[in-house]
């Protein structure tokens, strides 16, 4: 029954798109056909052929093995503050405890200077064009559209400069479509951080978050192409555009470079965390206030009102009806205070036993993984503002409407792999 309304969800949530589509008439229905079939093989591909257990089990060893290399550079810088708790130091220091800007923000910086290299070595460049290729043919998108979708799956926001030249060119629907994929999709960087939260609790929560950033490219394209269809004529159309030669003279500077984007990456989730919480605190206790007056409610805060406003898309993910509650209170954090905390929070509701079913931890992991949270329309609208400042207001006025697209195709994302999971697989995902 669950998987059916996992099934259900898929066009619960394409219907609400197509209930604030611009044109309805003019939606591209093969391209959305291209989309959900995409998105079923792919994963039916992960969830069902015992191929891809291992191939994703490796994909997972990798993602962890890295993890452990990006602490040492840590260890050397803050000692015993990088120790993840109930560890111990190549002295036999006890670790003190859980610090993410020690232990789980330095992993964004090792994960960029990484990428940087990969793409120095041209080691990344094949497999974002081979994607582009099959997003383009299965769901007849530009050019640009394809390369920057696939982009998103391994970078962040700097995706849009594989695509630099031809963003002045870009119609109204492919700029929505790239915003919507950028908000849809998490970086390789980044991941590092949610892989750290789960890791202990879910084992092979690694492999699923890679999948999961693959499923969210054509669940963007399902939502982006119905609420703004294309109705011009992209220059790229029919074929993909070649991407900007790599700017780095050697592979030390790619490292560099890579390593300070990542710190100014690491910089912005810390200070952004600490503006969120803040203000979200601060506006907790003026709700908190006025909670005394409302029976029963005397804990009333933000993430609580946004909890109750999720419940109903919660439910379109398919979930065990004990675990909807605190699912939705997830899905209502991750708008302010983003997935970070959102995934931090997922491992805490699973160790003190509020998510108890397998099923609801996975695909809540597809479900959360994106960037949907209000901040991000600053960032990749600003961005992208900044590259082509000559059409920044038409940019900034599909900012938060990108926002809502990207939040329905993560939970199209979750209602996929709710679709595949079985509760036999649980047993073996959390060994």
């Amino acid at each position: 029954m669950e998987r059916l309304i996992s099934l259900a969800g898929i066009f619960i949530l394409t219907g609400l798109a197509y209930v604030f589509s611009e044109k309805r008439a003019s939606v591209p229905w093969a391209t959305l056909a291209g989309a959900l079939a995409l998105s079923m093989t792919t994963g039916a591909v992960v969830f069902l052929l015992p191929q891809s257990k291992e191939l994703f089990l490796f994909a997972n060893r990798a993602v962890l093995k890295l993890l452990s290399f990006s602490g040492e550079g840590a260890k050397f810088l803050f000692g015993v503050l990088a120790l993840p708790p109930g560890s111990k130091g190549d002295g036999g220091e006890p670790s003190l405890g859980y610090f993410m800007a020690f232990q789980m923000l330095p992993a964004v910086i090792f994960f960029s200077a990484l990428m940087a290299l990969l793409y120095y070595f041209c080691l990344i460049q094949p497999v974002i064009r081979l994607f582009a290729v099959i997003f383009r043919k299965f769901m007849r998108l530009s050019g640009a559209e394809a390369l920057s979708a696939s982009s998103n799956i391994f970078v962040g926001v700097e995706a849009v400069f594989s695509i630099r030249p031809f963003l002045e060119k870009l119609t109204r629907s492919e700029f929505f479509t790239v915003l919507t994929a950028c908000m849809a999709t998490v970086a390789s960087s980044t991941l590092a951080i949610y892989v750290s939260f789960l890791k202990d609790t879910f084992p092979s929560i690694a492999g699923h978050l890679i999948s999961a950033s693959i499923l969210s490219v054509p669940a963007a394209v399902m939502i982006s192409k119905t609420m703004i269809p294309e109705t011009g004529e992209p220059v790229t159309m029919g074929k993909i555009p070649e991407e900007d030669k790599d700017r780095h003279s050697n592979f030390m500077a790619a490292i560099i470079d890579g390593a300070w984007e990542g710190m100014k990456l690491a910089a912005g989730i810390g200070t952004l965390l600490i503006a969120i919480l803040g203000l979200v605190a601060m506006l907790n206790a003026f709700i908190h206030r006025g909670g005394l007056f409302l029976p029963g409610q005397p804990d009333l805060s933000l993430e609580k009102i946004l909890g109750w406003l999720m419940l109903p898309f919660a439910w379109c993910l398919g979930l065990s009806p004990h675990d909807l509650v605190p699912a939705s209170r997830l899905l209502g954090e991750r708008w302010i205070l983003t997935e970070v905390v959102a995934y931090r929070d997922l491992a805490g509701f699973m160790a003190q036993g509020l998510i108890r079913d397998p099923r609801t931890v996975v695909v809540m992991s597809y479900a959360l993984c994106g960037f949907t949270h209000v901040a991000s329309v600053a960032i990749f609208v600003g961005g992208m503002s900044a590259l082509v400042p000559g059409r920044r207001d038409e940019i900034a006025g599909l900012g938060f409407k990108a926002l809502f697209a990207a939040f329905l195709a993560t939970l199209i994302t979750g209602c996929i792999a709710g679709v595949f999971f079985s509760a036999s697989q649980g047993t073996v995902l959390f060994l």
